[in-house]
């Protein structure tokens, strides 16, 4: 099973490409779509969303994992990630990918073992499980990670009941 996880932000979107084989995980490739600041909100999810149809193109997953937009305290940031992540379902399906979403809970627990879990546990614990030399810059794409692991930990326990 070949998984990408992303780690929707307008700014920033954090992917990550990993692939499940026999219970070993390879990484495969990971990183961050940037859209220029100054642009329109138009221009930077057409970025976000060409890019993403780039990767999934190339990497060729068989299912994307992406984080749920959870309650915030800023609505202007939760509007304007809920349009990357409306962009990000849009790849997805058309590409014909399967689409799995995770709250942030759920991924600080699958990974971290502990829902209160800062963005430094999670890193040092995705550099752990996948053998990393060390934590994944930007955090973003450590999330990303994060979030690719807790559906490969959620798809084994799915298939085991």
């Amino acid at each position: 099973m070949k998984i990408i996880g992303i780690d929707p932000g307008l700014g920033r979107t954090g992917w990550a490409v990993i692939e499940e084989d026999g219970g070993k995980i390879k990484v495969h490739s990971f990183g961050c779509i940037d859209t220029e600041k100054n642009s329109d909100e138009v221009k930077r999810l057409r970025t976000i969303y060409s890019s993403l149809k780039k990767i999934i193109s190339s990497e060729n997953p068989t299912v994307l994992a992406v984080e749920k937009l959870f309650f915030s305290k800023n609505v202007k940031t939760a509007l304007s990630v809920g349009q990357a992540r409306g962009v990000i379902l849009l790849a997805a399906a058309e590409s014909g990918l399967s689409i799995e979403e995770y709250t942030p809970l759920q991924v600080k627990i699958a990974v971290a073992g502990y829902g209160q879990a800062d963005k430094n546990q999670v890193g040092q614990m995705v550099k752990s499980i996948l053998g990393l030399k060390s934590v994944p810059k930007p955090d973003d794409a450590a999330d990303a990670l994060a979030i690719a692991l807790t559906h490969s930990a959620s798809y084994k326990i799915r298939n085991l009941a």
